[in-house]
Formats: C-alpha cells, structure tokens, sequence
C-alpha cells in the first residue's frame, strides 16, 4: 500500500516488519531502532542517525526540535512508533492514516425506521412515480410493506427521515425477493401500485393495488426450486424475468404464460434488465458465469467468467452499460465488458463470504456489498472504484436485503424488526 504524504508529496511504501528478532541491524541494533530508522529514511524527513553514543544524539535531537515526520504533522498527537495488537509490531506512518480512515469510514446507520418483524428483503422503487417522495418496499415473514420516505437530504424542511406505511399485504409465505414495476404511478387517478415478488414456495406473486380498494394479486407458477433474483422489463413493465435453483432463467407476461425459458448450467443467482438495452437480459449463475441473451434470438451473445465460486449476487451498472459487477467467494470483482471476459478488478470484502452486489443508480463508481447475515457485525460495505478501502462499513448485527435510493447516495438494508439507512458522499 503507498501513501501520498502531504508535507512532502513523496510516497511511502508500507514496510512489512516481523517478529523483533528478524529487525536486528547487522551490527546488531535494537529491533526499535532499526524500525526508526527505516521510516526516518522513508519518509525522508531526516537522515539515518550513525552509530553514536546516547549523549551524542541527544544533543543533535536539541539542535532540531521541530524536525518531524510529516505524518506527525498530519496527527501530531501520533508518536513514531505506536504499539499494535500483534506483539512486535508497530504502527507505520501509512497504517496509521489506515487506521484512522478505517475508524472514521465505521458507522452506525443514519437512519432507522422501526418494523413489526424481521425485514427479508428491502427495495427502493428505482422509477420515477410522479411524486416527490420516495416508494419503498419491504418484506417479512408473511408480509410486504409498501412505504413512502423522504430524506432531509432531498427535503430542506425534513429532520432525518419522514416515512408513512402506505399499505400492507398479507403474504402469506415468506418473501425472498421484490421487483417494482415501471407501471407505478402515484401522480395518476387512482394511484397505481405495481410490483411482485418471490417466496419460499417457489412461486412469484404479481400484486396491483391503487391504495384503496382494489388490492389483487395474481400467482405465477413454473420453477422447481428457490427464486434467486426476479425483474420487471424497465420500459414497459409488462414482462417479468426470473432465475432459479432449478438451474432456469424464464420470462413471464402479466397474465402468467412463459415467454421465454432459458437452461443454466448451474442455479440462477441474479437476473438484471438494463432500461438502455431492453432486448438484452444479464444471467448470473453460481459457478462464476455471467451471461448476457437477445431477447428477439433468445440466444446467448457474450460471457463474462469470474474465474472463482460460488458467484452469489451480480448486477449491471445503471449508469455505465459497459460496468458489470458482482461478489463470488470472499471478493468483489468488476467487469469491462469492452476490454475482457474476465474481471479487470477484484478486492476481497467479506471474511466469511460475500452475499450481494448493488451498483449505486447515481454513480457508475459506487457500489455496496454485503455479507452472509449474521456472521459478522460489520457486513454492509460501500465501496468507490477510486479508494483503496471502503468508504463506508457499516455496523449491522443482522442485515437482509440491499437496495440504492433512486436519486440520492443512500442505501437501505433490512433488519431485526427495522430498517436501516446509510449516507455517503459522492
């Protein structure tokens, strides 16, 4: 890792250090000396001090009392050498401006909004539905929640977050998964509420509600497994598409028929419609392939590999339609799909293992991560092609679910009867 210090505008290679007995000096210095003495020649804020007697460089330290690193300057309450967890070991000057990123970029969630049970799954309506409001949607055990929130980000004359349950459906089965149709309107006569879902059955729910008394659903049948991801045609919204276990990618119309049926050579984890290039459909399946179908040929025109397993969650960026992104295994990779097959970036995230993918709907280079729920406290990530670490790691015992705001740099995961909202800068 290098460093840009700002006194000198020279970069500092972080130098691994070992145990003590590996820092010995040939002429048989203390291991804490040489360790000065290496960052005191990095860093190039003074020279290498010559074997000298204690009284000797007493006096040369006297003759230059304002002579420090420049990373001291930048934390002058910092010392030169600082002890750290692993005995032996200290703190150099780029770990110490790590560190210190590290703890300011850990947070707890700006935003909270209580729940009546574990939230599964959570989804921002990433359409424009004619209302200066914010539709979300969020589900539970047997429930889907439809709500409306705004932000003081977006609203000057709102404190935090101003949020109002619009309606709830009774689910009966656990949800797994939501997708907003583009037909969702709340500036039309009457309002409009589309959107389906999967469930632990097996099945996709296509549910219609206008707020008041029309509330129906319809029941789409067909896979012989779990539903991994589902999405609504962004155009028009009158086709929805899904991928599975049962190793299938397939694509419904409102009335329930399937139009299209794709075979997978393993389970389907994620299924992407981009609004500029609506005849084409982006698979993702667990052994690393990422597939990209015509529509009007229904055949596959382009590959991505990941080159490692399982691939969990991919999705494809918003803003840039050459950005493909996804996490397999403990890492996050990214794609250029102009330049090659294969991911031109990967970082490892997640101890444990990585769950989801999320691109940002307002930056071609942000994203969020999380990992498997309730394996660690910190498992929600936001991440920026331009940083080196995260730009935010979020504190969440037990998070589901991980979906962007449509306009702002927020994202929203589920929790254990809440959910939880995250603000980062651009």
């Amino acid at each position: 890792m290098t460093l840009t210090c700002l006194g000198n505008s020279r970069q500092v290679q972080t130098p691994r250090y070992s145990s003590p007995a590996r820092l010995r000096s040939p002429s048989g210095e203390s291991s804490s000396r040489v360790r000065f003495l290496n960052l005191a020649g990095r860093l190039g804020s003074q020279s290498a001090l010559p074997p000298s007697d204690p009284e000797a460089e007493s006096a040369r330290a006297a003759a230059v009392p304002q002579r420090r690193p420049p990373f001291l300057r930048l934390f002058p309450d910092a010392p030169v050498s600082s002890p750290c967890p692993v005995e032996g070991s200290f703190i150099t000057t780029a770990q110490v401006l790590t560190y210190n990123m590290k703890q300011d970029a850990t947070r707890s969630a700006a935003y909270t909004v209580d729940c009546e049970d574990y939230v599964h799954v959570v989804e921002f309506n990433p359409f424009d539905s004619g209302d200066s409001g914010n539709l979300i949607a969020y589900g539970g055990g047997n429930y889907v929640v439809i709500g409306m929130c705004t932000f003081q980000e977006e609203e000057a004359d709102v404190e935090g977050i101003q949020y109002k349950t619009l309606r709830t459906f009774q689910h009966g089965v656990r949800v797994d998964g939501i997708a907003w149709s583009p037909e969702t309107r709340l500036d039309s006569l009457p309002p409009v509420i589309k959107f389906c879902t999967s469930a632990a059955d097996m099945k996709i729910r296509l549910f219609t509600s206008d707020l008041q008394d029309k509330n129906e659903y319809k029941v789409l049948e067909g896979h012989s497994d779990f539903i991994n991801g589902l999405v609504f045609d962004p155009k028009e919204g009158q086709e929805i598409a899904s991928v599975s276990d049962d190793h299938t990618c397939r694509i419904w119309n409102l009335e329930g028929m399937q139009t299209a049926h794709f075979v997978l050579h393993s389970p389907g984890m994620s299924v992407c419609w981009h609004p500029e290039e609506t005849f084409k459909l982006m698979v993702a399946e667990k052994n690393g392939t990422i597939r990209f179908y015509d529509l009007l040929t229904q055949q596959a025109i382009l590959s991505l590999e990941s080159e490692q397993m399982p691939l969990m969650s991919a999705h494809w960026c918003l803003k840039n339609t050459f950005k493909v992104g996804a996490v397999a295994g403990n890492d996050w990779l990214i794609w250029d799909i102009t330049r090659s097959s294969y991911p031109q970036d990967k970082r490892p995230v997640h101890m444990d293992q990585a769950c989801l993918f999320r691109w940002s709907t307002i930056n071609e280079n942000l994203f969020a991560t999380t990992g498997y729920p309730g394996k660690i406290a910190s498992q929600f990530q936001i991440h920026h092609l331009g940083h080196p670490q995260p730009v935010l790691i979020g504190s969440v015992a037990v998070g589901s679910g991980l979906s962007w705001h449509r306009t702002l740099p927020l994202c929203a995961i589920g929790g254990d009867h809440k959910l939880l909202f995250w603000v980062t800068e651009m």
